[in-house]
């Protein structure tokens, strides 16, 4: 079917979309042209609206999408049309890149692109997301929480291609029914809606969901319905089986020897996953490997408490989103019932871990969850055992009350936190959220409760939230993440926002905001206000600007980045900021921020800028330089951090990332490069080189390189 085929008409909106079953002795050959004949047969829906700039109106272009399957797999045919060919934006090969799960809800990246969602159980709270580009890029994303949490580190099994021509581009999706997880009876459908970028346009298209209050492609809350699925197969007991083979050579530097003392090692593992029962997935894996996994970007911390990295590891990324147990905000959560980095990650490095297992999914109206991982110990320490139980009850169309465990034994005193947690959409404006949770540890110390409850106001054009935290001086979490104890804080923010129709803007919000904190007994420890605005422009720009001020009390002396000590005291705070970027559908991208202000009696400049340029599909290059000018009373000190990054996908299933990283205070170098082959869905291939070099008085030192070949090979039983 061509594009052309598509009228520019749109009828007015239906609510649900019927999806086909093949003929009998028809197939689909997946090459993003639909030019099978029983394509012309499939329901056909063609009625988006736009989300963006024009609310509810006709798109510039039309979007046809239809919906077939058969007993393998779910095929999705879409047809996108365009009158300016010429003008589609098609710069990203690479798996996962052409959408975001950052920041709120899911959004577009500089492509055009076509994404879909599939609720199969109906529940409005979980989703499936599957999107591509022009080119046939993949990108797939879990929803929980009704698009209040996106893990758009999941990584699915299945098949897209597409094609360009001179009315347009297309695209055919087969989605396996093993990576659906479907349950036994569709009979009442399933959720399901569809959103398309047009670059050229910045217009952001969808069937459902394109207003601008309490919604977006991501609130699977308020997608459609797909019809049409009582004859799908029954869903069995498969069995995904997918060992590694492994090969590295390691090269380190004792600290008593002056060159590098090489090592070899092989190492073999499997993982194997199977739903038990419609929806329940049960994930186990023996002697787990992350070699492929990218290092960790380079940091500076400026405070008095640990800095956060985020997880990148697949096996803790999956589902990550129903462990999530935390009270949120901007930046690190001050307090994280589970962090799954504690897992097989210590100070002194990589702990491997022996096996584990986590069944996850849905059971009647609960979302449960459960985790159990143990670690091998070593001559410095012993083995470990971590057990996370997860429950959500599903109350109303959206909302929930859960309760969670975690459990970690082994090295040290063992740690329990049991905690409850509920979520609940008040009014279709107002969000509610709570939790409490106590932590009870071996031995002496280590018990105490941390409470949150938030009120999240948002409409288009106002919007606010208020927070309050306290986390009692004895909670320890030994399986999470808790940034201080005896603190409790109170936290709001009020937004205006303004769409006006000059200067090229989309829209512009101001926004006022405030918090104090105190220990639990009352005691000062810091205030803080805030103004902000943010200009977000038609052609995808965005500009920003804010002032703050405000006071800390720092209790105890410590030491500032490892280089300057900071004696105990009361501090004032001042900072103005700004921060900007262009839009990243060009072929090449700016961003960059600045700021001033006073920190712990002295001054703080901080200011970075990168540059991104993609003048190809397959080529992409970063490069970033952040620097912080630091000047106390104890002395001064300068932080730069550089960053090169590039990226040579030679196909859709062929990549290269290549990352360096400079940091001047820790005088390191740190480079790794990662070649990756799927040679068939859900199987890869890597090649992975990673060094670090240190600067001293002789110049660059070696004290660490290390070069991995890695083979997976998924079969399905």
């Amino acid at each position: 079917m061509s594009p052309s085929a598509v009228s520019a008409q749109q009828p007015a909106q239906t609510d649900s979309l019927a999806a086909a079953p093949l003929p009998a002795g028809a197939a689909v050959t997946l090459d993003g042209r639909l030019d099978e004949a029983f394509w012309a047969d499939v329901p056909l829906l063609d009625d988006l609206r736009q989300a963006e700039p024009a609310s509810g109106e006709v798109p510039v272009e039309a979007t046809q999408v239809r919906i077939a399957y058969d007993d393998d797999a779910l095929y999705i045919g879409i047809v996108a049309a365009d009158r300016t060919p010429g003008d589609i934006v098609a710069r990203i090969r690479q798996r996962d890149r052409i959408m975001s799960g950052e920041g709120f809800g899911i959004s577009f990246a500089g492509d055009d692109a076509v994404a879909v969602v599939f609720d199969p159980f109906l529940d409005r709270r979980n989703g499936m997301v599957f999107a591509t580009n022009p080119n046939g890029a993949q990108f797939d994303a879990l929803i929980s929480n009704d698009g209040d949490e996106i893990n758009s580190d999941w990584r699915g099994v299945w098949e897209v291609e597409a094609r360009r021509g001179d009315d347009g581009w297309s695209a055919e999706f087969a989605i396996p029914w093993s990576t659906l997880r479907y349950p036994a009876d569709s009979s009442r459908g399933w959720g399901f809606n569809v959103a398309r970028m047009i670059q050229a346009e910045k217009q952001e298209t969808m069937w459902r969901s394109w207003e601008r209050q309490r919604a977006g492609f991501h609130r699977i809350g308020r997608a459609g319905r797909l019809t049409g699925l009582e004859s799908l197969p029954r869903p069995t007991m498969t069995v995904e089986v997918k060992p590694y083979a492994l090969g590295a050579t390691r090269w380190t530097r004792p600290d008593d020897a002056s060159g590098l003392v090489d090592d070899m090692e092989g190492e073999v593992g499997v993982d194997l996953k199977t739903e038990v029962r419609p929806g329940l997935v049960l994930d186990l894996t023996v002697n787990t490997d992350f070699a492929q996994v990218e290092v960790d970007d380079q940091q500076v911390n400026l405070t008095r408490f640990n800095l956060f990295f985020p997880e990148k590891r697949d096996f803790f990324l999956e589902n990550a989103g129903l462990f999530d147990f935390s009270a949120g905000g901007f930046g690190p959560p001050p307090f994280l019932m589970f962090f799954s980095r504690r897992i097989g990650i210590s100070e002194a490095g990589p702990v491997p871990i022996v096996a584990g297992g986590r069944l996850t999914g849905r059971v009647g109206g609960q979302t449960v969850g459960l985790l159990s991982v143990a670690t091998d110990g070593s001559a410095e320490s012993q083995g470990e055992f971590f057990n996370v139980a997860r429950i959500k009850r599903d109350i109303g169309d959206s909302d929930y009350i859960g309760a969670m465990v975690t459990d970690r034994r082994g090295d040290g005193p063992g740690n329990t936190v049991v905690g409850v947690d509920t979520r609940m959409l008040v009014h279709p404006t107002l969000l509610a959220e709570a939790l409490v949770a106590r932590s009870f540890t071996e031995g002496v110390g280590g018990e105490g409760t941390a409470a949150a409850l938030g009120f999240n106001f948002t409409t288009d054009l106002w919007g606010g939230f208020a927070r309050f935290l306290q986390v009692g001086e004895g909670t320890q979490a030994s399986s999470g993440f808790v940034s201080r104890t005896d603190y409790r804080n109170v936290n709001m923010n009020v937004r205006r926002s303004f769409r006006p129709s000059f200067l090229g803007l989309r829209k512009v919000d101001f926004r006022l905001g405030g918090n104090y904190a105190s220990t639990v007994d009352g005691r000062f420890q810091e205030r803080g206000s805030s103004l902000s605005t943010n200009l977000n422009f038609l052609s995808g720009d965005f500009l920003s600007a804010s002032v703050d001020v405000g006071a800390e009390q720092v209790d105890e002396g410590f030491e500032l980045a490892g280089e300057l000590p900071v004696p105990n005291g009361r501090y004032d705070t001042r900072e103005l900021s700004l921060r900007g970027n262009t839009a990243d559908s060009r072929i090449w991208s700016i961003e960059g921020n600045a700021a001033v202000g006073e920190l712990f009696g002295g001054d703080l400049v901080r200011y970075g800028a990168a540059l991104t340029l993609a003048p190809t599909p397959a080529l992409s290059f970063t490069t970033g330089f952040d620097r912080n000018e630091v000047e106390l009373a104890s002395g001064e000190f300068t932080a730069d951090v550089t960053t090169l990054r590039l990226t040579w996908a030679f196909s859709t299933r062929m990549t290269t990332n290549a990352l360096v990283q400079y940091n001047s205070l820790s005088d390191e170098l740190l480079s790794n490069v990662r070649f990756n082959f799927i040679h068939r869905p859900g199987s890869d291939l890597y090649l992975v080189f990673t060094e670090e070099r240190v600067e001293g008085a002789d110049g660059w030192r070696t004290e660490d390189r290390g070069f991995v070949v890695k083979l997976t090979y998924l079969m399905r039983l």
